[in-house]
């Protein structure tokens, strides 16, 4: 029996910090509307979807910090998402920051199906940045300060069987770039994963190292290279252009269990890329006896320094 489906990335341009919720809303239905017409049946929005990427600035005023956060998913303010999703018959990828009942808060995503219901939640687990400002930098990156480790692990979930019920995983951002984390979900048998960011075209962290160029390089190798090592399917989704002041690197990609490009956007704004997903093609990569077959090439005895240590720890 055939297994496909035909995913999209929903990339933004960006959402600036005045912009109303109401407007934001109205981007992200008219680019699912968009994917939709064109066959999609899951689409993927980038990291903070709903909000400007509000690590970039020291908020002191704990009242204003909490607009930023999502106390429930769906909520009165994105609710009308979820329900053109729903009309549709569309699944879609949402990355928000999370605030939970008990007070802690989280970098999220959560994957909908079809029908409206949650298949698989994610947080954040390779925080960048600091907890306090760099007073040297002119765009803060706080993450460590707005958000907690995510605290889920790396849980695999299957998608609709309209899709064909493919093993997906989630990642965030920084996420994409750690292959532990991808390893993780390559022996759950993953055969999609789908990933969200909201990364800055220069060095966040001080240094002029790296431009726009050079980061938008090294975010598609990531997942063309993991995405090969695992042998599945790998979207990620950028929220691009001029933020508030700060540039975001495009680059939004739709990568085959090949590492090869499927479709990858041209802009730094609103845009829908497609592609088509045969599960089928993961097999290629590692079914039995082929290169990435876990089971009868790795040789996990010989890894204990990968979790035992945190660190670099030069030899003598």
């Amino acid at each position: 029996m055939s297994r496909t489906m035909i995913v999209a990335g929903a990339q933004t341009g960006p959402i600036q910090r005045a912009d109303s919720r109401a407007h934001t809303l109205a981007r992200l239905i008219a680019l699912l509307e968009q994917a939709a017409a064109q066959g999609a049946q899951y689409v993927v929005f980038p990291e903070l979807a709903l909000t400007t990427f509000f690590p970039r600035w020291l908020i002191e005023n704990r009242q204003e910090l909490d607009t930023f956060y999502e106390r429930a998913i769906p909520n009165p303010n994105c609710q009308a998402l979820f329900d053109r999703a729903r009309e549709l018959g569309v699944g879609f990828y949402l990355g928000f920051a999370e605030l939970t009942e008990d007070g802690k808060r989280f970098n999220t995503a959560i994957t909908v199906g079809p029908d409206g219901a949650t298949l698989g939640k994610y947080r954040k687990v390779h925080l960048p940045g600091s907890a306090e400002p760099r007073p040297q930098n002119r765009h803060q990156q706080l993450e460590k300060r707005y958000f907690e480790y995510g605290d889920l692990g790396f849980p695999a979930f299957r998608g609709a069987a309209a899709w064909g019920a493919p093993i997906m995983g989630m990642l965030i951002c920084n996420d994409r770039r750690w292959p532990e984390a991808w390893r993780c979900y390559g022996l759950q048998g993953v055969e999609l994963m789908v990933m969200g960011y909201n990364s800055a075209a220069y060095d966040p962290n001080g240094g002029d190292a790296e431009d726009a160029q050079v980061r938008t390089f090294h975010s598609t190798l990531a997942v063309q290279a993991n995405a090969y090592f695992n042998a599945t399917y790998g979207i990620s989704i950028a929220k691009a252009g001029t933020e508030d002041g700060a540039g975001l690197i495009g680059g939004s990609v739709i990568i085959d269990p090949n590492g090869m490009v499927l479709a990858q956007a041209a802009t730094l704004d609103d845009e829908v890329i497609i592609a088509e997903c045969d599960f089928a093609r993961c097999l290629q990569g590692r079914g039995p006896g082929k290169i990435f077959d876990f089971g009868f090439h790795r040789r996990p005895q010989h890894y204990r320094r990968i979790v035992d240590q945190m660190g670099m720890e030069p030899i003598p």
